[in-house]
């Protein structure tokens, strides 16, 4: 059988218990995935150990099967795909695409922590590695959502990490790596990803690979204005009762009210997939509550 022609993903870092705004992005995916007839991969990105919690990637995993959002194929973790990300590191390095960089944080602080050339005093045991942008390097790309986007990475940017000082393999290699090797089409997530898309697009010309659609999804906000992730009202969703927080997450997606959901998770979700339009999908954050979880989720008027 051929691949589908549809193939997108979640990939949720185990930090913690998956809240509502993990889960507007999980929704969002599936549904799309859903919609198009392809498949619904999933990806643990577990390649910062000082910011993952012991038995979050179970949970995380309990929590989506609740929601009834699932998978296609087995669970890929990036702790297991160190080899792949040396391999495109080996070729970046030879191309003279990438380069060592000894430099700290606190010796680019005078120019933003925006790297243009190495002013590192000293050699370190444990350099980075870096991508090497061009001068006026400007990406643009057509988001699904947010329209023509455009960045000039050069400045904006400047050459960024690819392996850290530390040793952990930065995000921006092993997302763009992964995304290949699995062979996704379509990368919907949230929005706080929009301006690392154009990091990942000159990534993958320099390697190669093919570049996948991308649509970014509207956050939720706390009542403090940060991302949900970041704010005190970022609790759990409760696995035990998900179709208040599904219907919840079906508004913040600017979708109409459904017909009938027949109250269960499964006709809500075939309902949802039927119905759910990306034009409605708003490009800035909805006015949640700060109690964007289960029992009291509620949209502002």
């Amino acid at each position: 059988m051929p691949p589908p022609c549809y193939r997108g993903r979640f990939a949720p870092s185990p930090t913690g218990p998956l809240h509502a705004g993990s889960m507007l992005a999980a929704l969002g995916s599936w549904l799309l995935a859903r919609q198009a007839g392809g498949q619904w991969l999933l990806r643990i990105e577990d390649i910062d150990p000082p910011r993952e919690v012991p038995g979050a990637a179970q949970a995380q995993l309990r929590t989506l099967a609740a929601f009834g959002l699932r998978h296609d194929g087995g669970i890929e973790y990036q702790s297991r795909r160190g080899p792949l990300y040396q391999r495109a590191l080996d070729r970046l390095l030879t191309d003279g695409l990438a380069f060592e960089c000894h430099c700290s944080r606190s010796d680019l602080a005078a120019v933003g922590g925006i790297h243009r050339q190495c002013v590192a005093g000293a050699q370190r045991p444990d350099p980075a590695i870096r991508l090497r942008v061009p001068d006026g390097c400007e990406i643009a790309f057509d988001d699904l959502i947010h329209g023509h986007v455009k960045q000039r990475v050069d400045v904006e940017v400047g050459d960024f990490v690819l392996r850290r000082a530390d040793g952990p393999w930065a995000y921006q290699l092993a997302v763009v790596v992964d995304d290949a090797a699995q062979g996704i089409t379509d990368v919907v997530r949230g929005a706080d990803l929009l301006d690392s898309t154009p990091r990942q697009i000159l990534l993958q010309r320099a390697l190669g690979l093919p570049t996948p659609r991308h649509a970014h999804l509207p956050l939720l906000l706390g009542d403090d204005g940060r991302k949900l992730s970041k704010s005190d009202a970022a609790r759990p969703v409760d696995d035990a009762s998900p179709l208040p927080a599904l219907r919840m997450l079906w508004q913040a997606l600017g979708q109409p009210p459904l017909a009938a959901d027949a109250g269960s998770v499964a006709a809500f979700l075939d309902a949802a997939t039927a119905a759910f339009r990306l034009e409605c999908v708003p490009g800035t954050p909805p006015p949640v509550s700060a109690a964007a979880h289960n029992g009291s989720a509620r949209l502002r008027d």
